[in-house]
């Protein structure tokens, strides 16, 4: 079993370019449904298995990692710069904003801009660059609106893979009051739960990230082009798990906003102005770390508590939003 853990880790290091990439943002080709009997493989099932024990001792492992005084003192600096991540996410959002427009979409690199978006957008962006309580909450509304009307346009199901929106409209309008401590965890739960939610796609429409890997000669290192694909997806699925429940929280925010440069080198600016934002929240997690509140893990103060927890949830979320995604996409 060490072998294999320590063989999952090689392969979470060196396949790193189509792990993060939204595979709708970059090929046209036409999504073809794999059956659910293919999806759920014996591969596919000792994967989940063995990540699932992978992840079970992550609990110790951040409970040792914590000890370190050089971890310590780290945590303390970054938390000094905690007064900035409001005026980072207001800037940060405005001007993600900005690069879109100019790249002729809105909020997504495949969602193209309209007459009507795009007026929404410059207010949107223009009362976010306001140093201004008022403005700045019509500014997240500007934002919301934005959001609501390509849900209707595209779908709900789609626009899950941006579900971060929502949350950073509603930290934005949480700030400057006594509750704008809730906005870190509303940023990680929509952070997470757009990285789980994409990694279905590659898991449902596995020749879309295939056709990615032959337009831009993605290197699979030996390994076959489908199975490349799905451990592409648990990379994926596994960073946005982590965030849901809370661990390792700077150190992977780090990890993924280090992922989506590496990314850009492949696929260029289009990636660059689709996760700008990402990087944005990234940062903002980088500063904050945990939060003020008890993740979800935390719950759970028994190390052995905390290992069923984390590998539980981990089995029932994988299966349940691969089964939504399935029959709704």
């Amino acid at each position: 079993m060490r072998h294999i853990i320590i063989s999952l880790l090689i392969v979470y290091i060196v396949i790193p370019f189509p792990a993060t990439a939204h595979v709708k943002w970059f090929t046209s080709e036409g999504p073809i449904k794999a059956p659910l009997e293919e999806i759920l493989s014996p591969l596919f099932i000792a994967l989940s298995l063995i990540i699932a024990v992978f992840l079970g001792t992550l609990p110790q492992l951040s409970a040792k990692l914590m000890s370190f005084s050089l971890v310590k003192i780290t945590d303390q600096r970054l938390a000094s710069l905690r007064p900035f991540t409001s005026i980072l996410l207001r800037l940060g959002v405005a001007f993600s904003l900005m690069l879109q427009l100019l790249s002729g979409s809105i909020l997504a690199p495949e969602i193209p801009l309209t007459q009507m978006t795009l007026w929404i957008a410059i207010l949107t962006i223009s009362l976010l660059l306001i140093p201004n309580k008022m403005t700045t909450n019509l500014g997240a509304i500007g934002l919301f609106i934005l959001f609501v009307f390509e849900t209707q346009t595209v779908g709900i199901f789609h626009m899950m893979d941006y579900s971060f929106y929502p949350a950073i409209v509603f930290a934005l309008l949480i700030q400057e009051t006594r509750y704008h401590h809730v906005g870190t965890p509303i940023l990680y739960f929509g952070t997470g739960l757009s990285l789980c939610w994409a990694a279905m796609e590659k898991w449902v429409f596995p020749e879309l990230g295939i056709n990615i890997i032959e337009q831009f000669n993605i290197p699979t290192f030996g390994i076959e082009a489908f199975i490349f694909i799905v451990l592409s997806a648990f990379i994926e699925f596994v960073l946005g798990y982590l965030l849901l429940i809370g661990i390792f929280n700077r150190l992977l925010a780090l990890f993924i906003t280090v992922l989506f440069f590496m990314t850009t080198t492949a696929f260029g600016s289009t990636e660059m102005i689709g996760h700008f934002i990402l990087h944005i929240i990234l940062i903002i997690f980088i500063i904050e770390g945990k939060g003020f509140y008890p993740t979800p893990i935390e719950i759970h103060r028994c190390l052995r508590h905390q290992t069923v927890f984390i590998v539980s949830n981990f089995l029932f979320i994988n299966l349940a939003l691969l089964l939504l995604y399935y029959r709704f996409t």
